[in-house]
């Protein structure tokens, strides 16, 4: 890597914390004498001396985080290393872009669906774990045959909050918010405002036709809400197959051990089979889905699980320096010594849905080169890449700038198998085709549930034909808001540009 490049960094820290694969990067503002004295050197007498602190050291730290970690830099012109060679055309480009979003929307490649910037990286960081202003309510929204209305449906409540104790359950339908008709320009400030209580109106469905029914259900947002990602686990004895069943809604850290706990009990039951419910899995920690494959698993610790591609000049540093920590390896135990209780299967029933991303993707692409996978239900939402968090640090200590709270998620990297497969940006296509019914959800964790029932069939070999969908769920609006949970969180990385 040449020097012209490594200067603008005093150093970058990555924090190995999903595919979301979050990293957490820092644009250090420290330049030594030495630097200055040169950079001041290649200004002309005539030319104005432009700062880049103040409101121009966002784009300053946008432009810089970009050049060194986004995974198209090389096909985006306006990223070039060359661009910042002369100080003084450097900083009259960053003169002429002073709106942090804008100019990082138009670095951004054209194949690039998924980075995006944010002014509270408090927020943020709080959401990827899970912990965000929530009532309870998880939801999709699908758009009417007209084009231009929406309509909601419940997915599952959590536990514990606001809605629990509400009427309110999966499979319930709405098509307002407020008395205001839910459609394409409205539904984000009606539902995703700041608004912390709405109220939402409720409807039927009669001869597969959406109608109000009139009735009315008032919803309030707790602040700082965790949600649990281990919604659902049992052991179902059928037949003579002891199967168990995980649904889980997020790979989050906090809940490793919950989950080598009920792996634990998994094994005590002596299990024949499991079926692994990430239907609604938008992503998480990669540490956590490591995790998560070595519990279904556990005959090939050591193994390759995973394998990062980054931006070439990234890939050099790595394979110089530390070719090792380019691949994610099947673990036996958790950082902290904890034994995992692993299951040493050969095949999982995995039930996926277009809301299935990034490091559940991860997870089935990663076990698909070691063991079977059935996968029942949709295609996959098609998330190959990952991103990450970059913050703007201003030391070498982990400082964040006080004068902003912006961050970046760009795309940093891809993440391939053990074989090298990764490339599923289309998605990764079901085994058993079975769409969610808008008119028959069914109970989550109960056989007659369609999806779960179709993996007891597979598991059973009863020859039960599939109960198919009637309105499969479709025309699936792409909100933003659950975008930004299609992560993978990479954390405990040494820093690597010193």
């Amino acid at each position: 890597m040449k020097n012209h490049i490594l200067k603008f960094f005093g150093r970058f820290t990555l924090k190995l914390s999903v595919i979301f694969i979050l990293i957490f990067v820092s644009c250090s503002k420290e330049k030594d004498s030495n630097e200055t004295t040169e950079n001041l050197a290649n200004i002309d007498s005539d030319d104005i001396v432009i700062s880049l602190e103040g409101a121009l050291q966002i784009s300053d730290f946008v432009w810089k985080g970009l050049n060194q970690y986004y995974y198209w830099q090389e096909q985006v012109s306006d990223l070039n290393d060359r661009k910042a060679l002369n100080a003084s055309e450097y900083a009259k480009y960053i003169n002429n872009n002073p709106e942090p979003e804008e100019f990082f929307e138009s670095l951004k490649h054209e194949n690039d669906r998924f980075s995006y910037i944010t002014a509270d990286y408090v927020a943020l960081q709080n959401q990827l774990q899970g912990i965000v202003a929530s009532n309870g309510v998880e939801f999709g929204l699908s758009l009417m045959s007209d084009g231009q209305s929406v309509f909601g449906y419940v997915r599952y409540i959590h536990k514990n909050s606001d809605a629990s104790d509400k009427n309110i359950e999966r499979g319930d339908i709405f098509t307002a918010v407020d008395g205001q008709d839910l459609n394409v320009n409205n539904y984000q400030d009606l539902l995703y405002g700041d608004n912390l209580t709405y109220t939402l109106h409720m409807a039927d469905i009669s001869e597969n036709t959406i109608t109000s029914n009139g009735e009315t259900v008032e919803l309030t947002k707790v602040e700082n809400f965790e949600k649990n990602s281990i919604q659902i686990n049992k052991v179902l004895n059928i037949s003579d197959k002891k199967i168990g069943y995980l649904m889980y809604t997020q790979f989050v850290n906090t809940f490793n051990n919950d989950l080598n706990d009920i792996f634990g009990n998994f094994k005590s039951e002596g299990i024949s089979d499991l079926v692994l419910d990430l239907r609604y899995n938008a992503g998480g920690s990669l540490t956590a889905c490591v995790y998560l494959a070595s519990l279904i698993t556990g005959q090939f610790t050591g193994e390759i699980f995973s394998q990062q591609i980054w931006n070439s000049k990234l890939m050099d540093y790595w394979n110089n320096n530390n070719p090792e920590s380019l691949k994610d390896l099947f673990v036996d135990q958790m950082a902290d010594g904890t034994i995992l209780n692993s299951l040493n299967l050969n095949k999982i029933y995995i039930l996926t849905t277009g809301r299935s991303a990034s490091a559940s993707e991860l997870l089935i692409n990663g076990l698909a080169s070691h063991i079977d996978i059935i996968q029942i239900g949709d295609t996959t939402y098609g998330k190959n890449v990952g991103s990450i968090t970059v913050y703007d640090y201003i030391d070498n200590d982990g400082t964040k700038n006080p004068d902003h709270t912006y961050a970046m998620q760009p795309i940093v990297l891809k993440i391939a198998n053990s074989a090298g497969f990764a490339d599923y940006d289309s998605g990764l296509d079901a085994t058993v085709e079975l769409k969610e019914d808008i008119s028959n959800m069914g109970v989550l964790g109960e056989i007659s549930e369609p999806l779960l029932s179709s993996a007891i069939n597979q598991i059973t070999g009863s020859g039960k034909k599939d109960t198919k969908a009637v309105m499969p769920i479709e025309n699936i609006i792409d909100n933003i808001r659950e975008k930004h949970l299609q992560t993978i969180i990479i954390d405990n990385r040494k820093p690597f540009i010193k």
